[in-house]
Order: structure tokens, then sequence, then C-alpha cells
């Protein structure tokens, strides 16, 4: 046997740790405090999700509405999925993905 066998073969055996139960119950606490911090940042996520979607199907002809690109339009059409929208002064119409209605600017008062 080499130097460093009979070395290990002397040392001693690991001491078994100290204060299990308490180590056991701060490691629970951590786990909580991990899911509370993790719901808290994902609810105001959800919340805003919930705005966007209400305020998506408030959406009628004649708002005028900001989309994610930065483009300003007027709704002129509202599909299943998506709006027809004029953008500029010439009339162009496009149409556009619901979802990619960031805001409102001026709600039509057409009823």
């Amino acid at each position: 046997m080499t130097k460093i066998h009979l070395f290990l073969a002397q040392a001693p055996a690991a001491a078994p740790q100290q204060g299990g139960a308490s180590s056991m119950f701060l490691m629970l606490g951590y786990g909580l405090l991990m899911i509370a911090l993790f719901w808290f940042m994902t609810s105001s996520q959800r919340k805003k999700q919930k705005e966007h979607e209400k305020m998506i199907k408030e959406l009628k002809s004649g708002d005028e509405v900001i989309t994610t690109g930065g483009i300003y339009g007027t709704i002129t059409g509202v599909k299943d999925d998506r709006f027809v929208v004029r953008i500029g002064d010439n009339n162009a119409k496009v149409e556009l993905a619901k979802g990619f209605v960031t805001s409102v600017v001026k709600k039509s008062d057409a009823s």
C-alpha cells in the first residue's frame, strides 16, 4: 500500500451533523420564501395580461390605438382574430392581429 492509502484508511469517520431538524426547517423556510416571491412576481404579470385582454375585447370601430410597433391608427373593422386599422393621411388600411394593439389613444363616442 502507498502512503496515501494508509493515510485515507486511518482518516476518522465523518462526524454526525448537529441540528438536523433545525436545518431542515431552515431549508423549508427558504423554499417557502422562494415560492412566495415567485407568486408575487407572476401575479402582477397575470393582472396586466387580464387588463390587456379586457381592453382588446372592448375595442370597436372608431377607436384610436397604438400598435406594438408604435403605429397610430383608427380601427375601421373588427374580425374574429384581427382588426382592420386605418393608418396615415392617405387612408391606408392594414389588418392587425388583436394581440399587437398596445393601448387605446381615444375611445370612439359611438355606442
